[in-house]
């Protein structure tokens, strides 16, 4: 699947390795890939994200998903409905954190398994978002999977990233008005759901 990959898309996918190892992490996540469009510059990708703000607001998008590993990789729409029925995430982890220390809970950090092969792996979410990006582009009538198909895959997946984005302004449908200009579906209802 890599050879559909453009250039950008590639640079991107390098770059999430590289934030990874930046960052200490055991494996490169949907945050990487993020994090990475973030630093892209030129492409399709980078105009949507910079139109829609995300360029200028790296740190704060760096914060919530600071607060998301500090639950555990619970996003916003699991603490609320463990809220609803009574459960406070922030209390249990207030609790956790006294007993065992600060971040006792925080995710993407560990058994360093990667040092055997000196590649970082990629999560099973990370890679969940390579493939989507392909039936993003197959869905579009795109030949070559790019930076943009990258970025609508991140905002199509449930999880963290979706959700920090989704706060940020990024969902799927700003994201592909951002990209495709208002009213341009290209198919992608049905890349969305597949």
């Amino acid at each position: 699947m890599f050879e559909r990959f453009t250039r950008g898309a590639r640079a991107t996918v390098k770059g999430a390795v590289g934030q990874a190892e930046r960052g200490g992490a055991d494996s490169v996540t949907e945050e990487h890939l993020l994090l990475a469009l973030l630093e892209q510059e030129g492409g399709r990708a980078s105009f949507a994200v910079t139109a829609l703000g995300l360029r200028d607001r790296r740190a704060s998008l760096e914060a919530s998903f600071a607060g998301a590993r500090r639950r555990g990789g619970l996003t916003k729409a699991d603490t609320d409905a463990l809220a609803g029925i009574g459960i406070d995430i922030g209390a249990i982890v207030s609790r956790v954190e006294g007993a065992h220390g600060e971040g006792a809970l925080a995710t993407g950090r560990g058994g360093h398994r990667w040092w055997w092969s000196g590649h970082r792996p990629f999560t099973p979410g990370a890679k969940t978002v390579l493939e989507k990006s392909l039936r993003v582009a197959l869905g579009r009538g795109d030949r070559f999977i790019g930076e943009e198909h990258l970025l609508l895959a991140l905002t199509a997946m449930p999880g963290v990233v979706a959700d920090v984005l989704a706060e940020h302004g990024a969902t799927y449908a700003t994201v592909q008005r951002a990209l495709y200009g208002p009213g341009a579906d290209g198919g992608q209802g049905q890349a969305k759901a597949g």
